[in-house]
């Protein structure tokens, strides 16, 4: 068997098992619900470290075709034919008639190495729903038939397991257990959610997990979930499986755990494909609490922007870098890096002189631009930050000043003004370099070419927070927030395929029908309090035939 099918038969070889039931199916012949992420734990072992769930709610997947160009969609549809027909080639199977009937959603669960295994060996467990009873049943006859692995039967605790070896060396076992039928790569791992099934602790019963399992992350329309149990110990768990945990400083292992639990949703709403992730955190842990960012510096950006990165106190992050890093190693050699590398390029002080004054909101953006020596990229960058010790920030730039007319012979410094604001320039004999100035007492800007200089010195321009796209794709995230990462795509994609262009490599047809079909992606974090962290993305997408 070639070894391109495996990934195709895993996924689907657990009905096999189904035929050593036959009969059980078909005294039990009713059909049931839909799965839910809450009820296929209860067949998963306590210790599972994370699960994933995707949804086979039809409902809730439609929501999709209200999007995208009829392009795009044309490109996804043939996509999914294209898949069927590969499924069908590989395994002889139909999916709309052979496993959509009676499959209400799988849940991928991963635990911990069973004892007297190699931690290195595969040890996730495959719950399958099982919505149609009968279809199953019918599908199982057929896959029986087709003898394409070896099947052995045996019991354990009253539940028929089959055995099941492919042609390629793969072997699995599956059993069926209730309204779930279940798969594992290691038979230890089915026996525990065999024993679960027969009364054990099962990760539904776990404290908390019930409540998040049930909650989720409060997407609409839910396609799937991740929820993790034990982030410290998944970790732990994966760089076993690589043989490097033996590597991990206690004081790494210590910051993991800060992380208690998470749950992540993806859903479909109104306005395209959203993504929650909600992290209970450890209090005692947390030395401290980041402020929101106010929002400010959006609106000294333009409408012209077609990325934005923005936050709160990098200051806050860099101490809170210095303070991990007393306890690891590893962390005390970068810090030591860095303020030696600062030092030794620009003989600044990094803790002072460098993020030690960048204490207020702070913006970092993209924009879009066809004019002056930005004509040939067609976009460039600015930087705006906002800060309670003017003083210290303009004796740093002072410096890079005098370094930049020391080092750079071409270089020439020169103020200029703009709408009443004073700016110095970096000229070179192309152009201006880069720019910067005051826009209030305490709100500094940073802008490559002289273009830019002017857009960012302006108060003509159009502010970014007003523009209707940065509306549309920032709107609906959570506010207030640690900060936005936006994107307009539709400002970015003409850039894409210039430079795509440029490099020799045009951006297929294809990709660029799906990227058209997006209107923007926005991110944005935020912490209620000390033991909750929250982030929400969303793909804004564009309305069908669009």
């Amino acid at each position: 068997m070639p070894e391109r099918r495996k990934p195709l038969l895993v996924a689907v070889a657990a009905v096999v098992a189904a035929g050593s039931v036959a009969a059980y199916l078909y005294f039990k012949g009713i059909p049931g619900k839909l799965a839910t992420p809450l009820d296929s734990a209860k067949v998963v072992p306590d210790e599972a470290l994370m699960t994933a769930f995707i949804s086979a709610d039809s409902q809730n997947w439609s929501k999709l075709q209200q999007f995208g160009s009829r392009e795009a969609q044309q490109i996804i549809a043939q996509g999914l034919q294209n898949f069927q027909a590969q499924l069908r080639a590989d395994t002889n199977m139909d999916f709309e008639k052979d496993l959509q009937p009676w499959v209400s959603g799988v849940m991928f669960a991963f635990l911990p190495a069973p004892a007297g295994a190699s931690a290195a060996e595969p040890n996730l467990l495959m719950v399958v729903g099982i919505k149609n009873k009968l279809k199953a049943l019918e599908f199982a006859n057929r896959l029986k038939a087709q003898k394409q692995a070896t099947v052995e039967e045996r019991q354990y605790k009253g539940i028929s397991v089959s055995n099941i070896k492919e042609q390629n060396g793969t072997s699995y076992s599956t059993a069926v257990l209730g309204d779930y039928l279940v798969l594992a790569f290691h038979s230890k791992v089915l026996e525990a959610a065999i024993d679960t099934f027969k009364g054990e602790p099962s990760l539904a019963s776990a404290a908390g997990a019930a409540e998040a399992l049930a909650k989720g992350a409060g997407v609409e329309n839910p396609i799937a979930q991740v929820y993790l149990k034990d982030y410290a110990g998944l970790v732990r768990q994966l760089l076993l499986s690589r043989g490097s945990a033996a590597n991990i400083p206690p004081a790494t292992l210590k910051q993991l755990e800060q992380v208690k639990s998470a749950v992540m949703g993806v859903g479909i709403d109104s306005q395209g494909l959203r993504l929650k992730a909600l992290a209970q955190l450890d209090s005692q842990a947390i030395k401290r609490q980041f402020k929101p960012a106010p929002g400010k510096v959006v609106a000294q950006f333009p409408a012209e922007t077609v990325a934005l990165l923005s936050g709160q106190g990098i200051n806050q992050y860099w101490s809170e870098f210095v303070s991990q890093s007393k306890n690891t190693p590893q962390l005390q050699t970068s810090v030591q890096q860095i303020r030696q590398s600062v030092k030794q390029a620009v003989n600044l002080d990094a803790d002072r002189e460098v993020f030690g004054w960048m204490d207020g909101e702070f913006a970092l953006g993209a924009i879009s631009s066809g004019e002056g020596m930005l004509a040939q990229l067609g976009f460039g960058g600015a930087l705006v930050i906002e800060t309670s010790d003017r003083k210290t920030a303009e004796s740093t730039l002072e410096k890079l000043d005098a370094l930049a007319k020391r080092t750079i012979p071409f270089i020439a410094i020169e103020p200029r003004k703009v709408s009443n604001i004073e700016v110095r320039e970096w000229k070179s004999p192309q152009g201006v370099l880069l720019g910067r100035g005051w826009l209030d007492s305490d709100t500094l800007f940073v802008a490559l070419g002289g273009p830019l200089v002017g857009v960012m010195a302006g108060t003509a321009k159009a502010p970014l927070d007003s523009s209707p796209n940065f509306k549309a794709i920032t709107g609906s995230l959570p506010n207030p927030n640690q900060g936005y990462f936006y994107l307009d795509m539709e400002k970015t994609l003409p850039l894409v395929r210039e430079l795509s262009l440029a490099s020799g490599t045009p951006l297929a047809p294809e990709a660029s029908a799906l990227l058209n079909s997006i209107r923007g992606v926005g991110i944005a974090a935020s912490l209620p309090d000390k033991s909750t962290s929250k982030l929400e993305m969303l793909f804004s997408l564009k309305g069908e035939g669009k």
